[in-house]
């Protein structure tokens, strides 16, 4: 590690390339663990309910099962495996089906391979680097997931906040303490905030895995990037999702996703957040 420090020329190319391989791994986590959460929560329901047992084959896992078209089944090869550049030589569609390729893939590639770079950038190629990394790599899979189905899964936003949490031991990034601190505000705060709403109107405002994507950011941020954290995510949202609605066409009052959001604001605080709270103090003349 000490060695690509040294050596930016080599390591920036090398952590890129990293990055573009996490991407395709993680539109395998966006695309199939929602799915293979959804199998085991009827399957375990059926149990619960004492349902008898239906012929229902589980989706593809998103380790063993190597990648594959989704009309044909054909497995495909290694050079139809390159991050985005399979993509631009395809033009985009299978070449078994000739179905149409998402241009999901070769932009979440493209943006872990820059996040991820930037992550080398900020932090070094050290444990803080890596550790970024990692952080960024569950931000980018979780705001997939939120996009595409409106859930934060537990599998990623518990693991997220223990990380955090075990960092915070060797005080990566910070204390331990403003990091348990950080993580119990993230949680109380957001479900104070939905508990309320539903008291008013009898409707809930947000799901319980926000509650816990921002319980993970605390635990990454400290105490100090909540409230931060959630001021950035609103002003985010409400620019980025009046686009949105404005070009989907649709009204106020249609559901979006807060995860990406929340996601955002807490990768922009953890890279910045104590610039922009000195940049704040300054302005406001607090120091």
């Amino acid at each position: 590690m000490a060695f690509l420090d040294q050596q930016p020329l080599l390591g920036y190319p090398l952590i890129a390339g990293v990055g573009l391989a996490v991407g395709s791994f993680l539109n395998v986590v966006i695309l199939r663990l929602p799915r293979r959460l959804e199998w085991e929560w009827k399957r375990d329901a059926r149990e619960v309910l004492g349902e008898p047992e239906i012929y229902d084959p589980p989706p593809p896992g998103v380790v063993v099962e190597p990648s594959h078209d989704p009309v044909t089944g054909d497995r495909l090869k290694w050079w139809e495996n390159i991050p985005v550049l399979s993509w631009l030589m395809l033009r985009g569609r299978s070449r078994y089906s000739g179905q149409r390729i998402s241009i999901q893939y070769p932009l979440v590639e493209l943006l872990t391979g820059l996040l991820t770079v930037a992550c080398a950038w900020r932090f070094g190629f050290g444990w803080q680097g890596f550790g970024a990394m990692l952080l960024t790599w569950y931000l980018v899979a979780l705001s997939g997931i939120d996009l595409r189905t409106r859930l934060l899964p537990d599998q990623l936003t518990l693991p997220l906040m223990w990380l955090g949490l075990i960092a915070s031991l060797d005080n990566l990034y910070m204390p331990a303490k403003p990091a348990l601190l950080g993580a119990v505000a993230g949680y109380v705060s957001l479900w104070s905030v939905w508990w309320l709403f539903k008291q008013l109107t009898g409707k809930e405002g947000m799901g319980h895995g926000d509650f816990k994507l921002l319980a993970a950011l605390g635990a990454w941020c400290g105490l100090k990037g909540i409230l931060p954290i959630i001021l950035l995510s609103s002003v985010v949202g409400a620019v980025i999702g009046s686009v949105w609605l404005a070009y989907k066409g649709r009204d106020r009052a249609t559901p979006i996703p807060f995860g990406p959001y929340l996601a955002i604001a807490g990768w922009i605080f953890f890279f910045w957040g104590d610039s922009l709270l000195g940049a704040y103090r300054s302005y406001a003349g607090l120091g």
